[in-house]
């Protein structure tokens, strides 16, 4: 298993003789592993909670908590949970490996440590290990890369809130000009040559006066729809409104090519989409 020599795999190494512990220190420390020791279950746990590990030796016999003890709390952290644990023991394999599956051990030595067999079972956890890391981690950048997604559309589905809020009162093209943030103040000063219409129905005011509200609404209510459908085809700014009355600007606050020849297209199909309406409306 190849591994950066500055950031070698940690592995603690329990157990309640020191010889021991120095034998297995000493085997992995010439392979270039890195060793914490601890001479009981307490001391293990301890270590746990302060160094960074990823495997343990853990010796079975031990006083006051075995290694039993020891792996059952190692699987019940969260935080360690997923560590690779290797039962050490010096009684009946066959006996000892069902209950240290029970605890929650990945392998097992048995005493006399055979140095190779050591290895070997080291380098495997560690490679599964790694493995695990690996996709814990990008997991984890998964996560986070969905949780900035969903920042995204969220704002996303803000702006085009914005955006159809904002289209009620103007034109598309501003609209989407002021939620990106590259529309200049429409309130501040400046100088540019104007397109400017005005339109209104002739003999509104008369009608209005002697029909009914209901029949007055429904014709501006079609009136207004009609109007601004062309506004928005040609381009135009609405500036005004009130009743009948219009007021559309071309050339600003967003530029257009060919503002006057807009302005008279547009008034020209106005007339004629009015013409359309007035047939209708003459037979309310």
């Amino acid at each position: 298993m190849n591994f950066a020599v500055n950031n070698p795999p940690k592995i603690l190494v329990v157990d309640d003789t020191p010889k021991n512990i120095k034998l297995l220190a000493d085997l992995l420390t010439v392979k270039g592993y890195s060793v914490v020791t601890a001479e009981s279950g307490r001391e293990a746990l301890a270590q746990l909670e302060t160094e960074r590990l990823d495997l343990v030796l853990l010796d079975v016999v031990m006083p006051e908590m075995s290694g039993y003890e020891v792996c059952e709390k190692i699987r019940a952290n969260p935080a360690t949970a997923m560590l690779p644990v290797v039962m050490v023991t010096a009684l009946d394999p066959s006996e000892e490996r069902i209950k240290g599956i029970e605890a929650g051990a990945d392998d097992f030595l048995t005493k006399p440590i055979n140095r190779a067999e050591l290895l070997a079972r080291v380098r495997s956890l560690l490679r599964i290990k790694e493995l695990h890391d690996r996709v814990e981690g990008q997991a984890t950048e998964l996560s986070d890369w969905n949780k900035k997604l969903e920042l995204r559309v969220q704002e996303q589905l803000r702006q085009l809130e914005r955006l159809e809020r904002l289209k009620r009162f103007f034109s598309p093209q501003l609209a989407e000009l002021i939620v990106s943030g590259e529309a200049e103040d429409p309130l501040k000063t400046h100088r540019r040559d104007l397109t400017v219409v005005y339109l209104d129905l002739r003999g509104f005011t008369a009608f209005a006066e002697s029909a009914e509200p209901e029949e007055v609404m429904e014709i501006l209510h079609e009136y207004h729809a009609a109007m601004g459908k062309l506004i928005l085809e040609y381009e135009g700014t609405l500036e005004h409104f009130a009743g009948d009355g219009m007021m559309i600007f071309f050339n600003d606050p967003v530029p257009v090519e060919n503002a006057a020849e807009r302005a008279v297209r547009m008034a020209l199909a106005m007339r004629e989409r009015v013409k359309e309406l007035t047939i209708k409306w003459r037979k309310l």
